[in-house]
């Protein structure tokens, strides 16, 4: 496979017509041109210059090879380009990984101020049911970041947004009597039938995980694939469920508590690498509008 710098090489020569000038303007050794020369012609399976007693010439299968090489080192100048007018003026994408629920409750009010604070450059998301899958993704290169739960043992660079906490979902009917500061013992539901997340859906985990810590087995009266079909079922009277604070809309008619014990995870960006200028911009923003814990929630917890 031939390189740029081989391309560069072959089409300086053609044009200067002569290795010496090529050599100057290339600011390399004459001897170290004509090696790659040889090196080129080594792996095309044949001569591409013709050396003249006053000039250097271009064969028939070097002037089949030159637009191409034009046209590569064109196209390689161009994404140079292209990426110091993304630095410059901020346009561009930036990819970011997430779980479902997340572009739920977290990302639209981060992704409001951030299109209004850097209208050129698109947020292409990546979704996944699982905080594992996430992780395997951007740990694959799906991404340039994600926002999710604290991978464990993550070896790159990561900011904690906070604990992401989970709170008991209840048709506004429920029998089920909540203590003083509106907490439910989770225990007090073990007889229920639950709205419950479908396998791989890893609040399915969490959910069963809760439950366990409780002294007790969930039964599942439904299952859904959908993060937002949680609260909503269970406020329609199906069975309690569990369901992070900021995914939760407002004007849900269902009864909120916190549950005891209290069901919380630590929420994060974090990338492979250290992030470039753009990718650092969305960091910043996350970490200064991600809201874990909305203002109508925490007014009907309080009420």
């Amino acid at each position: 496979m031939l390189t740029l710098r081989q391309l560069e090489y072959l089409v300086t020569i053609v044009e200067q017509g002569s290795f010496t000038r090529a050599a100057e303007l290339l600011h390399v050794s004459q001897p170290a041109l004509s090696h790659q020369v040889r090196v080129m012609e080594g792996l095309l399976g044949g001569p591409l210059l013709e050396r003249l007693p006053r000039r250097v010439r271009a064969t028939p299968m070097g002037r089949a090879v030159l637009p191409h090489a034009r046209a590569a080192l064109a196209e390689a100048g161009q994404a140079v380009a292209a990426a110091r007018d993304c630095a410059r003026s901020g346009a561009g994408e930036v990819e970011l990984a997430t779980l479902y629920g997340y572009s739920l409750g977290v990302l639209p009010a981060v992704l409001r101020v951030w299109h209004r604070e850097r209208p050129g450059v698109a947020v292409r998301l990546r979704e996944y049911r699982h905080a594992e899958e996430l992780a395997e993704a951007v740990a694959g290169g799906v991404a340039d970041l994600a926002l999710g739960p604290v991978p464990p043992g993550w070896a790159g660079p990561l900011w904690e947004l906070g604990q992401e906490e989970f709170l008991l979902v209840l048709p506004a009917d429920d029998p089920s009597d909540a203590g003083p500061g509106g907490e439910l013992e989770l225990r007090s539901l073990a007889g229920r039938s639950w709205v419950h997340y479908a396998a791989g859906n890893g609040l399915a985990e969490l959910l069963d995980q809760a439950c366990a810590e409780a002294g007790f087995r969930p039964v599942a009266a439904v299952r859904t694939e959908q993060t937002a079909a949680g609260p909503l079922l269970a406020s329609a009277g199906i069975g309690p469920t569990l369901a992070a604070a900021h995914a939760l809309p407002p004007g849900l008619p269902g009864r909120l508590h916190r549950p005891l014990p209290p069901v919380r995870r630590p929420l994060a960006v974090y990338a492979r690498s250290e992030p470039d200028p753009l990718t650092a911009e969305l960091v910043t923003v996350v970490r200064r509008e991600a809201v874990l814990l909305p203002e109508h929630v925490r007014e009907r917890l309080a009420g």
